[in-house]
């Protein structure tokens, strides 16, 4: 393809960034801001929608869905498939295919057809989220690459505040398919600078030396996220029958997956992969932690507006913060992670998470919305600085024809502490309110079921603190001689 003839463009070996480096750095940052800014955009258009196609609530949040199921399963096949045809090819193919579903979906004449682009744009997204994180090792030197992670998570949380902001301000203007066809031009000058700036690499190769993307392994791990994915997100936080058996079911595809990953020649991930002590660690506490920070969305709304008594223009203000420090500690953190290492500041990380945890569990009922506010921001700065570390040591160390598969593996442990975090936390907060209804829940009530979730949330990140402390023993003992190359 002519698109993957683009000459190699080199980094400079000194610590300045030339305008190569720059303009990749632009075309991975707006790739991750447009794929984060695809997440939250078209929350704030589910209302409108609804009406403009005769659908219920339940139908139309598929609009939703969709986008991040597509997204949950697919993320470690395309990274994957990067590493086998090249990642700026792949990026760049995302890119042109994020511009078209976007279009798709602003032009949507049925809800059907809405849902089935969206579904599209989520496979876009998985690329673009996948290769851009696994990119830049190819373009930014290793001891700045800290602060290139902490650029991309930085891009990903201004996607994610200025969502609900930019599309209510579309919708208003030109109504709700303004929200996917404002994303065209992003995608566009994104493509351009990714054409014009990102390097180009040797693709992976097999046994037999040609490329080749594991089928089977791919369909039973997509198959398998797909119904793990479902049975966190139906039932609108209950957890029934159905539930049920696609929890049984996801169990038995990611073991299924497991067995035919060791019986093949060209694996989707290789076993020695699987038995990783540490990118299992990375990848557990990446899950622990995004489990944790899903209790401020599901649990937030609900105690500020009950037991705090907020207008929404106020419980918006407190719900913002912690997009607003993501977006604003994101390059800080990089910054730490480069000059004091991943193990002290993935600690550091956790340490302000826990603290933020245990404050929001003991102080808010008693100290009013700044006591909420204030702890939400320790919690999400740490979590800033935990992503930063945690994504910049595992990408570290990965061979150049595993970046993608890695970059997509932390982004699925992500994905699903989100959602795990969502049905998890959700359904502690419920249960512990002893209301059968959260939304009639007493002030009282829903005090203890956020005080609950939080202490939960607390305790979590205690056993990422302790698989972060088994992970620095296990690095820091000297290798056997039959390990050593």
């Amino acid at each position: 393809m002519q698109i993957d003839r683009k000459p190699d463009l080199t980094v400079t070996a000194s610590g300045g960034r030339s305008r190569s480096t720059r303009g990749a750095l632009a075309a991975v940052s707006l790739a991750m801001l447009l794929s984060s800014l695809g997440t939250s955009i078209a929350n704030v258009g589910l209302p409108v929608m609804g009406p403009a196609f005769g659908a219920s609530f339940q139908q139309v949040q598929w609009v939703v869905l969709a986008y991040l199921l597509a997204i949950t399963v697919l993320i470690v096949s395309v990274g994957r498939l990067g590493d086998i045809i090249g990642r700026r090819r792949l990026l760049l193919i995302g890119l042109g295919f994020f511009m078209l579903a976007s279009i798709a979906c602003g032009a949507a004449p049925t809800l059907a057809v809405l849902i089935a682009a969206r579904a599209a744009q989520g496979l876009a997204a998985a690329i673009m989220m996948a290769l851009s994180m696994a990119i830049i090792g190819e373009i930014v030197p290793k001891e700045r690459a800290g602060s290139a992670m902490g650029l991309l998570g930085t891009m990903s949380a201004v996607g994610t505040a200025l969502g609900p902001s930019l599309g209510g301000a579309l919708i208003a203007a030109s109504g709700w398919r303004a929200i996917f066809l404002a994303a065209v031009p992003l995608a566009v000058f994104a493509f351009v600078l990714a054409y014009r700036y990102l390097p180009s690499h040797a693709p992976a190769t097999d046994r037999q030396g040609k490329p080749r993307l594991d089928i089977r392994g791919t369909a039973l791990l997509g198959l398998a996220l797909l119904a793990y994915a479902l049975a966190t997100t139906l039932g609108r936080g209950g957890f029934g029958p159905l539930n049920a058996a696609l929890l049984a079911a996801a169990i038995v595809g990611f073991c299924l997956f497991i067995f035919a990953e060791t019986r093949t020649a060209s694996p989707l991930v290789r076993p020695a992969m699987l038995r990783d002590p540490s990118l299992a660690a990375s990848l557990a506490m990446s899950t622990l932690v995004s489990t944790v920070i899903m209790a401020t969305l599901v649990v937030g709304p609900f105690y500020l507006s009950r037991s705090l008594g907020l207008n929404a223009a106020l419980v918006g203000f407190a719900m913002s913060t912690g997009p607003v420090v993501s977006a604003l500690a994101g390059w800080p953190a990089g910054r730490l992670v480069d000059r004091f290492g991943s193990p002290r500041t993935t600690v550091v990380g956790l340490l302000a998470m826990m603290a933020g945890s245990l404050a929001l569990a003991m102080l808010p009922r008693t100290f009013g919305i700044w006591a909420y506010v204030a702890p939400l921001a320790i919690m999400t700065a740490g979590y800033a600085l935990f992503q930063a570390a945690n994504n910049t040591a595992v990408m570290a160390g990965i061979p150049p024809d595993q970046r993608g598969l890695t970059a997509g593996l932390l982004n699925l442990s992500r994905n699903l502490g989100l959602t795990t975090g969502a049905s998890v936390m959700g359904a502690i907060f419920a249960a512990m309110s002893g209301a059968s209804d959260i939304t009639a829940a007493s002030a009282d009530a829903t005090a203890v079921g956020m005080q609950a979730a939080f202490a939960t949330a607390a305790g979590l990140v205690v056993v990422a603190l302790a698989v972060a402390a088994a992970k620095h023993i296990a690095a820091s003992r000297p290798a056997s001689p039959v390990e050593t190359p």
